[in-house]
């Protein structure tokens, strides 16, 4: 899984063969240049939503509910479930666990699909004290044993499948070992059933880095490379140049 947020890149990853495309509300830090993803919306998830499912890809497109689209209510929930589906997502992806299974069996009943995310959850922010990796201890929140209730409780709801972010390697395989439904995993090591990456992140955009994605390409440079020669061709006259041009 990679994310996405408009029809180019949508088309690029899809060709590229990955089985899902998740239009991440890390769009928030992604792309608006924010420090968290608290502040994005419904309707710019169905904004993006709508760019990535015009280009009617292969792969499965998935949207996430933004903070504060969910918590309020099921019937909440499940308007902005449908919301996303209207817009062309194909499952929905929420954050948390044992107190969030009500609200995934509400929308799952609905003939919605639900993919949860547990683990470290961006949307917790404040309750974590920033983004921190999650299930070092062994009893209270964000613990171990945390974990494994909240993933056999997104399970029970009737999850799809479940995001694990953040967590030791062995707990993601303790996790994944425990369900029948598939684990995608950021940061949690190789024993889960997928991985999914930030599409900046792995294509070498990003001027950030982090220890769990990789960069596969270094695009930024690239990029900033191919403006500067553009900008250093403009100001020397060089173009546009007689093969660019239109004549009589």
């Amino acid at each position: 899984m990679v994310t996405a947020y408009d029809s180019t890149f949508a088309c690029i990853v899809d060709e590229a063969g990955v089985d899902l495309i998740l239009v991440g509300d890390s769009v928030g830090t992604v792309m608006q240049g924010h420090k968290t993803t608290l502040s994005v919306s419904m309707e710019h998830m169905e904004y993006h939503v709508a760019m990535v499912a015009s280009v009617k890809p292969l792969a499965l497109v998935v949207g996430d509910l933004p903070f504060g689209s969910y918590q309020a209510s099921h019937t909440q929930a499940i308007d902005n479930s449908v919301r996303l589906i209207k817009a062309g997502a194909e499952i929905v992806k929420l954050e948390g666990g044992v107190h969030l299974a009500s609200t995934i069996a509400a929308i799952t009943h609905v003939d919605i699909p639900v993919m949860a995310h547990i683990g470290l959850t961006p949307q917790s922010y404040h309750r974590m004290g920033g983004n921190k990796i999650q299930g070092r201890s062994s009893s209270g929140a964000g613990s171990r044993n945390q974990i494994l209730e909240d993933a056999l409780a997104v399970q029970e709801a009737g999850a799809h499948a479940v995001v694990i972010e953040g967590v030791p390697s062995d707990v993601a395989q303790e996790v994944t070992e425990s369900l029948s439904i598939p684990t995608i995993g950021i940061g949690a090591g190789v024993h889960c059933d997928g991985q999914v990456l930030v599409m900046h992140d792995l294509l070498g955009l990003s001027a950030r880095s982090f220890t769990f994605a990789k960069a596969y390409a270094n695009l930024r440079t690239t990029s900033i490379e191919a403006v500067r020669d553009y900008v250093s061709e403009v100001h020397s006259g060089a173009w546009p140049d007689s093969d660019h041009s239109f004549s009589k």
